[in-house]
């Protein structure tokens, strides 16, 4: 049950640091009751992890469908880490915050009979995902949220770069920005502000930047955790990144969506063999852990080289193909095309990359932090609801459920003077490194592309010891090293590379496999979303 609203009589001050569907929904939530919003995004107001979203969001929206088999869904995809009290919230509040979203002007797919198109995705049991614009959902909904925001009283700050939180005995009093001059599209100077509020809510995204291949924008370098972390919040579960199988393996990455597989497209290997049924009996449709590590498998077979995502057989001719595709994932055959490829005609080469952080700042139910004032919410958070691997199209619902709690926790969180928070966690990441080797190795100049090679390397989709005591080793010698930090990029960096250190070890402290944390150095491998050949469905 969402926490009661509340209504001030000296507005409530809250700062939201981010502008995705989790941020923005905070803020209109918020405002709703009185609050004084101001909300603070480092790029336009309009980009933000939210519009790449491609997939769709899922949620039981029909009446054949049922919440518990959401909420199993979800479960089996976390391989058993998932809290089981936040999945039952994102799943029993889904269909309300998605009928929110219709109110604000979503326009999801609808078929000639005005019902809403039917999506399956992987590791799903049910066609429960929701689409706009056939593969733009996540463009639609930035759009529809952001129209709504820029007409409410919310205070927006484009071009602010969250250097830190400010903090005073443990409670979080506002942020630290770096805020740009532009001219055009380029920064050309930049100046410190610091504004104060009652109340703080992270929603800065995720941190794929961490990794060389990644499907996530440039501005995903993981600041709310830095900042959290710095300020002494807790973190948790960093070591499970959870890497999208299929990204068109030509030209500068991008995604193509789970969705195109279940409308039936196979992969298959460079002789045209469907190799995702040696993982697991659900092929192309198992959870994407499951899925990305049988690509990356098969492309060590096949020395590098990519596989193929085969759409060649869904429908009976090249042209009703060339029509289905563009009309069904407009977004994705444009890219398609661009690079030069017909996947009407010809699979197409995929490849996998980073894609979510399923761990982060830990929080209830609520967003709310072990710090007072502190809330977070979306992928920086970690609530709980995706455990060790997310279900498809549960990011989307995520942001919008625990940003609507949050927004309406925050009023009533200050209405009450309390400011509650979460206690320490079991599995809280380690505020200092795992030990390292008694030699450190000679490590290179500090690059961002060096860090990104690193771990993707030594802790990437497959990790052993050797390769993550390596990837500490290198990385403590970056982080003693001095460095000057003025400009943003600067800043990026320092935040990646506090980040990377605790999923390294993170990654070195969970010896189990278990969802998209994957050690081929052990023989214990956990959940229902890891062995190969395991029955689907089990828990």
């Amino acid at each position: 049950m969402t926490s009661p609203a509340a209504t001030t009589h000296t507005a409530t001050q809250v700062i939201v640091v981010g502008s995705g569907i989790a941020g923005l929904t905070v803020a209109l939530h918020a405002v709703q009751h009185g609050c004084a919003v101001t909300l603070v995004t480092k790029d336009v107001l309009e980009h933000a992890n939210t519009r790449y979203a491609q997939g769709g969001i899922a949620g039981v929206m029909f009446a054949d469908d049922k919440v518990e088999d959401h909420i199993h869904d979800t479960l089996v995809a976390g391989a058993g880490l998932s809290d089981e009290k936040a999945v039952r919230v994102l799943v029993e509040e889904g269909p309300a915050r998605i009928r929110e979203l219709v109110e604000v002007g979503v326009a999801f797919d609808r078929g000639a009979d005005g019902t809403y198109v039917k999506g399956l995705e992987a590791a799903h049991s049910y066609p429960r995902i929701l689409h706009s614009g056939g593969d733009a959902t996540g463009t639609a909904i930035e759009k529809a949220l952001v129209a709504s925001l820029r007409a409410s009283n919310v205070r927006v700050i484009e071009h602010a770069f969250l250097i830190d939180l400010v903090h005073d005995g443990g409670r979080v009093s506002g942020v630290e920005l770096l805020i740009g001059d532009h001219a055009g599209t380029t920064p050309v100077a930049g100046r410190h502000e610091t504004v104060t509020a009652d109340a703080v809510v992270l929603a800065t995204g995720g941190a794929g930047e961490l990794y060389a291949y990644t499907t996530n924008p440039p501005v995903a370098t993981g600041d709310g955790i830095a900042a959290a972390m710095r300020a002494g919040a807790h973190v948790q579960e960093l070591e499970f990144f959870q890497f999208h199988p299929t990204i068109v393996g030509v030209g500068e990455s991008f995604l193509v969506s789970e969705a195109v597989r279940g409308e039936g497209a196979t992969l298959v290997d460079e002789h045209g063999r469907r190799f995702a049924f040696d993982a697991h009996p659900d092929g192309e449709l198992a959870p994407r852990d499951v899925v990305a590590r049988a690509i990356a498998h098969q492309m060590e077979l096949q020395e590098g080289r990519p596989v193929f995502l085969d759409a060649t057989h869904l429908r009976a001719t090249v042209e009703e193909r060339r029509s289905f595709l563009a009309t069904r994932f407009p977004t994705i055959d444009a890219a398609v095309r661009e690079r030069g490829l017909d996947w009407a005609e010809t699979p197409i080469p995929v490849t996998p990359a980073a894609h979510y952080l399923m761990g982060g700042v830990t929080t209830d139910l609520f967003g709310r932090t072990s710090l007072p004032g502190l809330y977070a919410v979306g992928e920086v958070a970690r609530t709980g609801v995706h455990g060790a691997n997310r279900l498809a199209s549960n990011s989307l619902l995520e942001g919008a459920v625990f940003g609507a709690r949050a927004g309406d926790a925050i009023a009533a969180d200050a209405a009450s003077g309390a400011w509650p928070v979460v206690s320490a966690p079991h599995g809280a990441a380690p505020t200092e490194q795992t030990d390292a080797p008694g030699h450190a190795p000679k490590a290179p100049a500090f690059t961002r592309e060096a860090l990104q090679t690193l771990l993707w390397e030594d802790a990437g989709l497959v990790r052993d010891e050797d390769g993550l005591r390596h990837a500490a080793s290198v990385i403590a010698t970056w982080r003693a090293r001095p460095r000057t930090v003025t400009a943003e990029s600067e800043y990026e960096d320092e935040n990646l590379l506090l980040v990377g250190e605790t999923l390294v070890a993170a990654a070195l402290a969970r010896t189990e496999s278990v969802g998209a944390h994957y050690r081929r150095d052990v023989l214990e491998h956990v959940g229902a979303s890891v062995a190969p050949q395991q029955e689907s469905g089990a828990a």
